[in-house]
């Protein structure tokens, strides 16, 4: 289709002008005819291209834009207007959104700091992770297709090479071969895997390679053979271009980049939690190298990849369910060792068996500890003490194949201070003590528990204390039944049971 005038009319909706023309689509800012109508944002308006030389995954892909676009939500997505019969005119209105793409960023001088490209890196995280919770993988993220808004919160754009789980993939019934961008493709996708959440976290290693070297990891491959290449190698290392480049911030690109999918991030959440915390990235050999990846190795994984054969992806919301964030709620003050002990048993069942779940161990401590003298070294030293006492604690769990933080947070609030960390880092389950003391407290004022049970995000697990030596006849205080130490506990306690007195009435 030609390009339309301004003023044309369509449907209901006014041509204003064209704001981008690309290879597959053109792209308008729209209004209502009827100057009544409003949807209280401006809108804009994707037609595809549909000469005699456009190929038909034009009108494919537009096809699984629109059905998709209708089912996603919140506020990483544009949201969805309508969209126009394909028998006479498709198009699809959406809302517009101001703001810059990545590709403001990689052409700017100078180059983006380490600081600016670990809160991209994070937003961009975050924003993968809530579109693979709606069960949706976009297959296509490049520098083209995210933007940022003025708060820095990114959006995903176009969604033609997208796959939902619940939908029929029209794409993959349509093309036989790998499809998506070939400089930002994941190996999966090019063996023909869709539906992998974890191609996407590939897509944002790719961007942050990018942003940190100027050069794309493995080039602009034309051919089957090139893309290939990137199932059995990796890049050379970021530090190697750039010998400055902190070695966490390597750690977590080159993670991203792993050919196989199990290796790299297991969910947006984590990738996030690692860009947001630095100083919590555990560095391997992967951060440190300078020199690359060996010919044999390499060689190895080429005979690997020659004989592999890969399996469908499992629903994504489900895939990242079973690589929970666990962040627990750990006193610091006035507490006892019941309590210090059923949060390990706790945290112990909620980890379970699977590999790859994150265990976030946090404490809020009053401003007050670190204002008695206004000396950074005093501060730190402070926050120092405070991550050693939850390492002590956390020392007697068995946790291969977890990562584990460390994090001290400075609030007079504490209820709200663990409500924030678990809403910014995409927390899964919250672990916390329950009180066990002054249960008609809260009838008249609401604890930490419960304040934190009523506004968490996501799953709360509170614990009743409990020790283990009812049968060595030492009756711990307060011992609550073995199977109180479970669930969904609504007890109600004093100030002491959980976080001290310097910390605020709980009950």
């Amino acid at each position: 289709m030609k390009l339309l005038e301004s003023g044309t009319a369509l449907d209901g909706f006014v041509i204003e002008d064209c704001i981008h023309s690309g290879g597959m689509a053109h792209i308008y800012r729209v209004r209502y005819a009827d100057s009544q109508r409003s949807p209280g944002f401006d809108m804009a308006m994707k037609i595809p291209r549909m000469t005699a030389g456009d190929g038909g995954e034009n009108i494919v892909s537009f096809e699984v834009e629109c059905q998709i676009m209708q089912a996603l939500h919140g506020p990483h997505v544009p949201r969805f207007v309508a969209t126009g019969d394909l028998d006479r005119v498709p198009y699809l209105v959406m809302e517009y959104i101001n703001g810059h793409t990545l590709e403001h960023w990689l052409n700017i001088e100078p180059r983006p700091d380490v600081q600016e490209i670990a809160r991209l890196g994070a937003a961009m995280a975050r924003a993968a992770h809530a579109l693979h919770q709606q069960n949706t993988v976009h297959l296509d993220l490049k520098p083209a297709n995210v933007l940022f808004r003025p708060d820095g919160s990114a959006v995903l754009l176009d969604f033609g090479l997208s796959c939902h789980a619940h939908f029929p993939d029209l794409l993959a019934e349509q093309l036989r071969k790998a499809v998506g961008s070939p400089a930002w493709i994941a190996p999966e996708q090019v063996v023909g895997v869709r539906g992998d959440p974890r191609s996407d976290l590939f897509a944002i290693g790719v961007m942050l390679y990018q942003l940190v070297t100027g050069e794309l990891p493995f080039g602009e491959p034309q051919t089957a053979g090139g893309l290939r290449q990137r199932l059995w190698m990796d890049p050379a290392p970021p530090r190697k271009r750039q010998p400055l480049l902190p070695e966490w911030l390597q750690e977590v690109i080159l993670r991203c980049l792993e050919p196989e999918a199990d290796r790299r991030y297991p969910s947006g959440a984590h990738l996030a939690f690692d860009l947001t915390h630095p100083a919590q990235v555990t560095v391997t050999v992967r951060g440190r190298n300078t020199t690359g990846t060996p010919f044999r190795t390499h060689f190895k994984r080429w005979i690997k990849a020659a004989g592999m054969h890969y399996q469908p992806s499992p629903l994504p919301a489900q895939q990242i369910e079973e690589v929970p964030i666990v962040m627990v709620a750990v006193p610091h003050k006035d507490v006892s060792d019941a309590t210090l002990y059923s949060l390990r048993q706790a945290v112990a069942r909620a980890l379970g068996t699977r590999p790859g779940a994150r265990l976030a161990c946090v404490t809020v401590i009053s401003p007050s500890q670190t204002s008695a003298s206004d000396s950074a070294k005093s501060e730190t030293s402070v926050q120092r003490r405070y991550i050693s006492t939850l390492r002590q604690w956390a020392q007697p769990l068995d946790m291969p194949g977890h990562q584990t933080s460390y994090h001290v947070l400075e609030s007079g609030d504490v209820a709200q201070a663990l409500l924030h960390y678990a809403t910014g880092n995409h927390v899964s389950v919250i672990v916390m003590g329950a009180a066990t003391h002054g249960l008609k407290t809260q009838r008249f004022v609401a604890t930490v528990p419960i304040k934190v049970a009523m506004g968490a995000p996501c799953t709360v697990i509170l614990v009743k204390q409990a020790l283990p030596f009812a049968h060595l006849g030492e009756a711990a205080p307060h011992k609550a039944p073995d199977d109180a130490a479970d669930t969904q506990v609504m007890d109600d306690g004093t100030r002491h049971s959980l976080f001290g007195d310097d910390l605020g009435p709980l009950g």
